[in-house]
């Protein structure tokens, strides 16, 4: 038989239970969560969290087209080339080790010219365009300072095949430093990497990379690093910068360049898609014991170019801090 003294026990606990789920905070919390209010604002938070979390993974997943746009501008259209500009050229198919083809065009003086400078300008593009659209540029490299140049289109951009990213970048750079130490008037001048914005990332990584090929570096307008350019572009974005996986550490790169290598800094102190603080940070961590910068007021990211007094620094600094000094 049961012991009645257990029973009431229990019945107690019971009685106790009952009114712990009957108390005005279960009432008022059980009518909360049955109002339509609440599952309304339930419903928007689920919808709003998966929005975010959709669209943080599209940001992740399709980041590359944003950082190469190849096809901006026309870029996989008409390519111009160096004799639209009355400029003789050859046209090169490079293969890279992973199967790319890398479209460049070699601009080569007359070594046998009593003027022959014996510089080359490898001009390392923004990543926007095509190699055809900097052809005005390279023909006042050319014609007017009377330097070759070689340029190329990254894997994607222009005609080359692939699709770009980072390591692709760094492979096709690879590839154009292993012909340029092939070709024997390229290897015997001195190679001066000229790189604008992301194209100053490249130049960086090259010259960080075959220190013993280059003999002057001009960066105009790059970044520390992309994750770093992101909360100043998309500010909305900046707590998320982790997510980037295109990451050009040129903050880390450009202490490699050894300090007997010459560098030039080109800063628009209006750019609004690369932070000035940038380049200055660049020019602060570099150990060139023959670096020079010049900025200009009011200057944007992409008119820097026309800057008054840019070419004329940018001749002087291959004149009198690259070898053969004078030329």
């Amino acid at each position: 038989m049961s012991d009645p003294s257990k029973l009431d026990i229990l019945n107690n606990n019971n009685n106790d239970l009952s009114s712990l789920t009957a108390s005005p905070i279960a009432t008022i919390w059980s009518s909360i969560s049955n109002s339509s209010i609440f599952k309304f604002f339930k419903t928007g938070f689920i919808i709003g969290t998966s929005c975010a979390l959709v669209a943080l993974l599209g940001v992740y997943a399709f980041q590359s087209n944003i950082i190469y746009p190849a096809g901006l501008n026309g870029g996989h259209g008409k390519v111009d080339t160096p004799d639209e500009y009355d400029m003789p050229y050859e046209a090169l198919d490079l293969k890279t080790s992973d199967g790319e083809t890398i479209k460049a065009f070699s601009i080569l003086q007359d070594p046998n010219d009593p003027n022959y400078t014996n510089k080359t300008v490898l001009v390392l593009c923004p990543n926007a365009g095509n190699m055809g659209h900097f052809l005005p540029v390279v023909q006042y490299i050319y014609e007017s300072l009377r330097y070759n140049v070689f340029i190329y289109s990254y894997r994607g951009y222009g005609h080359s095949t692939g699709k770009p990213s980072e390591r692709g970048l760094k492979i096709d750079a690879d590839t154009v430093a292993a012909y340029i130490r092939s070709n024997k008037q390229l290897s015997n001048s001195s190679i001066i990497p000229y790189g604008r914005s992301l194209g100053g990332a490249v130049a960086i990584y090259i010259t960080a990379k075959y220190p013993d090929l280059i003999s002057g570096l001009i960066l105009e307008n790059t970044f520390l690093n992309i994750p770093g350019v992101i909360p100043h572009l998309f500010p909305f974005l900046g707590p998320f910068k982790y997510l980037c996986h295109q990451i050009w550490n040129s903050e880390h790169e450009i202490t490699n360049i050894p300090s007997r290598i010459p560098v030039l800094f080109f800063s628009g102190l209006d750019d609004e898609i690369v932070p000035p603080s940038h380049m200055k940070k660049l020019y602060d961590l570099s150990t060139s014991t023959s670096k020079q910068w010049l900025d200009f007021e009011g200057a944007h990211h992409n008119d820097t170019i026309i800057q008054p007094g840019y070419w004329e620094a940018f001749h002087k600094f291959c004149l009198t801090q690259v070898n053969p000094v004078g030329k």
